[in-house]
């Protein structure tokens, strides 16, 4: 187990280091860019929200996916001793419960949005009119 952490913390610094070095050659390039505002993919916020709440999800599925790989290993290396083996079984046990909640909560927003009405997350903020100072 101490050899997995030693493994994982040396690729963590190494991508780590990488993607510092990366970020400062960019930065030196980033200036030669010309920004054009309203241009970009979320131009209205319906689209950056829906956006947001695609790449949550996604996230979440590599997420549980990591905690099942993790919780298998553990359950395969445990060479008998029914305390880690029940330890890895709750952690299968909660990745999977933890993918049904993301997926059900998910679910109610849709259900909830198509409800009131609209298509979509565009619609919704399409139909919200900002409150003037006046």
């Amino acid at each position: 187990m101490k050899s997995i952490k030693k493994v994982a913390l040396g690729l963590a610094s190494a991508l780590g280091s990488m993607f510092l070095t990366a970020k400062t050659v960019l930065a030196a390039t980033i200036s030669d860019i010309e920004v054009k505002p309203g241009t970009g993919y979320a131009t209205d916020f319906g689209k950056m929200f829906s956006s947001v709440l695609n790449v949550v999800m996604l996230i979440a599925a590599v997420l549980v996916f990591a905690f099942l790989i993790f919780g298998g290993i553990q359950w395969i290396t445990s060479g008998g001793d029914k305390s880690k083996a029940e330890e890895a079984r709750n952690k299968i046990t909660s990745a999977v419960i933890g993918l049904i909640i993301v997926a059900a909560s998910y679910a109610v927003i849709n259900l909830v949005v198509n409800f009131l009405g609209f298509s979509d997350f565009n619609s919704v903020f399409k139909n919200v009119t900002p409150i003037s100072g006046n």
